[in-house]
């Protein structure tokens, strides 16, 4: 897909990876972006800088757990600015903890948000491009939605659900003319991510080269998209020795000092063993 002249919809727009794609977009000669995140100062912003390469900015400020809200929103803007030809998922949050420590209000809003929040945008975006018999969607999953790893259960559970989702759709919406891809980037230098405990040896890629990465993709019609090479070596890995990546993400947890403890004496035990 050739983005220039065409009409985007962007989630989760106003940081991190979302900005980055908007910007990208901007620059590969988008004639209209409608960028969708909860903080309208920040959306305001990109915006700014978005218009500073001709392209046309529409900012909704919208929180996507609120449904009702959402399709309202999502109704006028199509019948304002539309249609639209590509639609992003990028929304998303991560919240890490051991399984046995977490939160259920977390639980919850990462499902709402990365799940739900997708869905209703997917479904709502997905009904009007059938209707017009041309589109593209893309859904922003993580390299977690190919190999889960300890103390992100919940997110990588989103991030599987996503793949699943996007798979079903691709088959489903072909003969609508609509295009159904996931995105999946490895760890991101991001707001979002800069909170978390990072795994040890990941070298985490800028947001550019994720935005980079999908405009490669979209050329390319790619139905997945891996971005960066340790995602490749990663889901590599996966499929010729599992057990041996398994264990590698138990070395690279960021686990507690005593599970450190407790790992090093058990590897220590079993080189001795040998």
């Amino acid at each position: 897909m050739n983005v220039q002249g065409k009409t985007v919809l962007i989630t989760g727009a106003s940081r991190g990876i979302g900005r980055a794609i908007a910007l990208e977009l901007a620059q590969q000669g988008a004639k209209k972006l409608l960028l969708v995140a909860r903080d309208r100062q920040r959306l305001d912003e990109v915006g700014r800088e978005i218009e500073a390469f001709g392209t046309q900015v529409v900012t909704l400020a919208l929180d996507l757990s609120q449904i009702v809200e959402v399709n309202i929103a999502i109704a006028q803007a199509w019948r304002n600015h539309g249609p639209i030809h590509l639609l992003v998922n990028c929304a998303g949050v991560a919240h890490q903890a051991p399984f046995l420590k977490t939160q259920l209000p977390d639980v919850q809003q990462e499902i709402a948000i990365n799940l739900m929040g997708m869905y209703t945008m997917t479904r709502l975006v997905a009904r009007r491009m059938a209707a017009q018999r041309e589109g593209t969607i893309v859904n922003v999953s993580s390299l977690m939605g190919k190999i889960a790893a300890p103390t992100m259960a919940t997110y990588s559970a989103t991030k599987f659900a996503i793949v699943g989702f996007t798979q079903a759709l691709r088959g489903e919406l072909a003969e609508h003319n609509i295009k159904v891809m996931a995105l999946l980037p490895s760890l991101t230098d991001t707001d979002m991510v800069r909170e978390l405990h990072w795994f040890r040896w990941v070298v985490p890629m800028t947001p550019q080269k994720v935005a980079k990465g999908l405009v490669a993709g979209l050329n390319r019609e790619s139905p997945e998209i891996l971005v960066g090479w340790q995602s490749h070596l990663a889901v590599w890995c996966d499929r010729i020795a599992p057990w041996l990546l398994e264990k590698i993400l138990l070395m690279a947890a960021p686990l507690s000092k005593y599970k450190q403890k407790q790992y090093r004496r058990l590897r220590q035990a079993a080189l001795t063993s040998r």
